[in-house]
């Protein structure tokens, strides 16, 4: 496993300048594993197993966003139980290799697939599964369709996987001790999707922030998603406690605040920017499809998302 350990803070750029930034994410960096590829070192005692920035697929076995796992001198906390119950395995074995501690808590970031489908293999394990009160309102609303779409896309790599029950919720902040390593959960505001949480190591200067953030790959505006409301928690929630910290975004490597700020909220202010002056000029949701985003072509999953991001935008504005 490869060790990036020696990354703090803003020092972080160098690495992500000679990274993937503008790269197609590879086939499967670990195919003796179901895991798309294996841990980093982050920082001491924290780890994470970033995922592929396309959508979940067979080939990728659902691993399409960022598992980390943190590790104190009692415990261990998994951040995401992974989008199945062999994935989350896969992700205890690389654990395994690193400790012997037990996994205490799994934290989801959210209430998505790839979050909560693997936590029914933590609960086996005796980890405690907790998450924001949102998301799990929204794991019994849509938990069961996606259980059976990933089903249908993983196979046979599905089996085992199973929709369980949240252990413990919060609703702003909750504090964990794994044993001479304190970690927060914050809700920091509205984001991505319902339940965005990030999780918070601050001894090692790192925040493991989810959706709240994005950089590699482009985001994605769900029909339930507030940008307006989004760009609020940034500015005045998360960009003032993260300015100088690592960055663990939900999707793609381990980064700095500048970069994740350039990628999620330069994006949404760009968006916005373009649907605010279509508006002003009389424009249809049939403009808004074909706005300019050519800045951020290079992200990955932009094909899918770009268009039907700057729709969405634009019924949103029409009512603000």
């Amino acid at each position: 496993m490869k060790s990036i350990s020696s990354l703090k803070g803003i020092a972080l750029s160098a690495f992500v300048i000679s990274g993937s930034v503008f790269a197609a994410s590879p086939a499967d960096k670990y195919p003796e594993s179901v895991l798309y590829s294996a841990p980093v070192k982050v920082a001491e005692g924290v780890w994470s197993a970033i995922g592929a920035t396309q959508y979940y697929s067979y080939e990728n076995g659902g691993h399409n966003n960022n598992l980390s796992f943190i590790i104190g001198k009692e415990a261990v906390l998994v951040v995401n139980g992974g989008s199945s119950y062999l994935l989350a395995k896969a992700l205890h074995e690389e654990i395994k290799k690193i400790t012997s501690l037990p996994v205490k808590y799994v934290v989801d970031e959210n209430g998505q697939s790839h979050a909560i489908l693997g936590n029914g293999y933590w609960k086996e394990q005796g980890a405690t599964i907790i998450a924001h009160e949102e998301a799990l309102e929204e794991v019994n609303e849509l938990g069961l369709s996606g259980l059976e779409n990933l089903q249908t896309i993983l196979k046979e790599r599905a089996k085992g996987t199973e929709l369980v029950e949240i252990d413990q919720t919060f609703e702003e902040h909750m504090e964990l001790d794994l044993g001479e390593m304190k970690v927060e959960l914050v809700r920091f505001g509205p984001a991505h999707s319902p339940g965005d949480i990030s999780v918070v190591v601050p001894s090692q200067n790192v925040v493991i922030a989810g959706d709240m953030a994005f950089q590699q790959r482009l985001l994605p505006v769900f029909p339930e998603t507030d940008t307006a409301a989004w760009l609020e928690t940034w500015h005045n929630e998360f960009a003032p406690y993260a300015k100088d910290m690592i960055v663990i975004p939900g999707h793609g490597e381990a980064t700095d605040f500048a970069t994740v700020d350039q990628w999620t909220r330069g994006y949404l202010e760009y968006l916005r920017g373009k649907v605010a002056e279509l508006l002003d000029e009389g424009g249809t949701l049939e403009d808004a499809y074909q706005i300019d985003q050519s800045p951020y072509k290079h992200l990955e999953t932009f094909e899918q998302l770009a268009a039907k991001n700057a729709g969405r935008v634009f019924e949103a504005m029409e009512f603000e």
